[in-house]
């Protein structure tokens, strides 16, 4: 391929073709057994063989055909200014993204790619266009070029080289953060889908009736609820399994680093290896992350507050974000400040206090949320049968105590101040969240007073970034403490919204924004 004025043509991996042929293999595989068996109940197995090898050899030979035609009329080139991707036969596409928008080069590859040392390559500038307008995929180059790639269009000319002595691994896998994984929401999630699987195979043969008659064979002898609290440990004990299997795969082989040039890279992944790119210049923060599980066992992950993550509608890159997986915290607030470069983590500096009244609101939705069921519950056990009173009445005394402990937990949980460069705010219980935000990286101020929060003298101020989720909320501050807060973080910003109010003694700010 000729040269251009911009950068030299190239193609895709000749061996993509063999991860095309093996896939195309398996399907043909898949699908030549059954239709096999059900060819052989009515002619000769000899016949029925012919036929389901001429019918493979014609979708391998088909789908690895139009895959080198895929390859052959695939060609990209890196410019000065732009990376350009030609492709198509029919419908010719030509698309290109400008160098200096390019905020990701992400490299993936499955168990079938790594054999033959190839990656997928995602190009992204990390805007959301709700077509995938804003990302290239090149699907497959060698490893050597995906490398290649990724160092020369994250590698900017006038990228700050910080610290060479902070540059290296950040942090590397140890494999006691295993025992995290069976306490995090997945094990749960995974054991219900694994009942679930067996109950949806089992309908697909024809014998869901036969599994269900064998699951009552054996608590024939045990009562009801006995039955459901075994089940509840097996599908627990299978979720705890599936969710070690999982974060194998995710994490194994994991190394959090900081590269020369201002870029921070995550490799990890056992079957589908995965690395991930960021520069240090669309970091405006990290937050700590401890589901309640895991915060129980004193742990938590560290995921990244970036501009430029933002997911595509047509691909769910949902774990972009994630620079640690769930380590103990004390682990977790070294890696944060080594990602930020601080000499002490952010995350750990001590939070102000929310007033009592924070803590009563919690309290009334909790309750709330326990009593309206139950209310509901003793209704129709009044007209319809005397069952659901007691239904009703076991679950007021089962789910009253712990929402009050979930809610008081809710309260303990929130808390703000600001620590150097950055507001930290923190609140949640089921999932507790305390997030490091450079200050520098607020552009706006939402304060937020409901009709209950006015009369409690409380307020929700919410910072406003480019970054991360977009919105990060103090929850429930007193109504002078959340826009002094405000004031303090960013000085100036929320001062034109503030008139002042004189009190017998004291002159205190609030806003006009409601």
């Amino acid at each position: 391929m000729s040269a251009g004025p911009e950068g030299e043509w190239r193609r895709l991996a000749p061996r993509t073709l063999l991860v095309s042929a093996a896939v195309f293999c398996g399907i043909a595989v898949g699908a030549g057994v059954p239709v096999t068996a059900g060819l052989a109940g009515g002619r000769p197995l000899g016949e029925a063989l012919a036929w389901v090898l001429a019918g493979a050899l014609l979708v391998v030979g088909g789908g690895t055909a139009a895959d080198w035609v895929r390859c052959r009329r695939t060609r990209y080139r890196i410019g000065p200014d732009r990376v350009e991707l030609h492709t198509g036969l029919l419908l010719l596409k030509r698309r290109s993204l400008a160098r200096d928008r390019i905020r990701t080069v992400d490299l993936t590859a499955n168990p079938l790619q790594r054999v033959p040392g190839l990656v997928k390559v995602r190009i992204g500038t990390g805007e959301s266009t709700g077509g995938g307008e804003s990302t290239l995929e090149l699907e497959l180059v060698t490893r050597a070029e995906g490398e290649r790639l990724r160092r020369e269009l994250l590698t900017r000319p006038e990228a700050p080289g910080g610290d060479p002595a902070r540059d290296g691994t950040l942090a590397a896998l140890d494999l006691r953060w295993i025992r995290y994984a069976p306490v995090s929401f997945v094990a749960p999630a995974l054991g219900g889908a694994a009942a679930g699987a067996v109950m949806q195979v089992s309908e697909w043969f024809g014998a869901q009736a036969e599994v269900i008659d064998w699951i009552g064979d054996r608590f024939e002898s045990v009562s009801l609820p006995w039955m459901i609290v075994d089940l509840f440990l097996l599908a627990t004990l299978a979720g705890a399994v599936g969710a070690l299997g999982l974060w194998v795969e995710m994490w194994w082989g994991f190394r959090l680093e900081r590269e020369p040039g201002g870029t921070l890279r995550v490799r990890r992944g056992l079957l589908t290896a995965r690395s991930v790119t960021l520069e240090e210049r669309r970091l405006r923060g990290v937050e700590l992350v401890e589901p309640l599980g895991v915060r129980l066992f004193g742990a938590a992950r560290v995921d990244a507050v970036a501009t430029g993550l933002t997911e595509d509608d047509d691909e769910k890159h949902t774990d972009l974000r994630s620079l640690l997986p769930a380590a103990p915290r004390a682990v977790a607030d070294r890696t944060a400040a080594e990602v930020l470069r601080e000499t002490e983590p952010p995350t750990s500096a001590p939070l102000a206090a929310h007033p009592r009244a924070a803590r009563t609101r919690r309290l009334r939705w909790a309750l709330g949320a326990v009593l309206l069921p139950a209310a509901v519950l003793a209704l129709l056990g009044a007209l319809l049968t005397p069952v659901l009173l007691h239904v009703a009445a076991g679950w007021t005394v089962v789910s009253a105590p712990l929402a009050v402990l979930l809610a008081r937990d809710a309260y303990r949980s929130l808390g703000h101040t600001v620590s150097g460069g950055y507001l930290v705010t923190r609140s949640g219980t089921v999932r507790r969240a305390t997030v490091a935000l450079q200050r520098t990286g607020i552009i706006g101020w939402t304060v937020k007073q409901s009709y209950f929060q006015r009369r409690a003298g409380i307020l929700t101020v919410t910072a406003t970034t480019a970054a991360g989720e977009g919105a990060y909320d103090v929850l429930d501050a007193g109504e002078s403490q959340g826009l002094a807060l405000a004031d303090r973080a960013v000085p100036g910003l929320l001062a034109p919204f503030l008139v002042p109010v004189e009190t017998p003694g004291t002159t205190e700010a609030r806003s006009t924004e409601r």
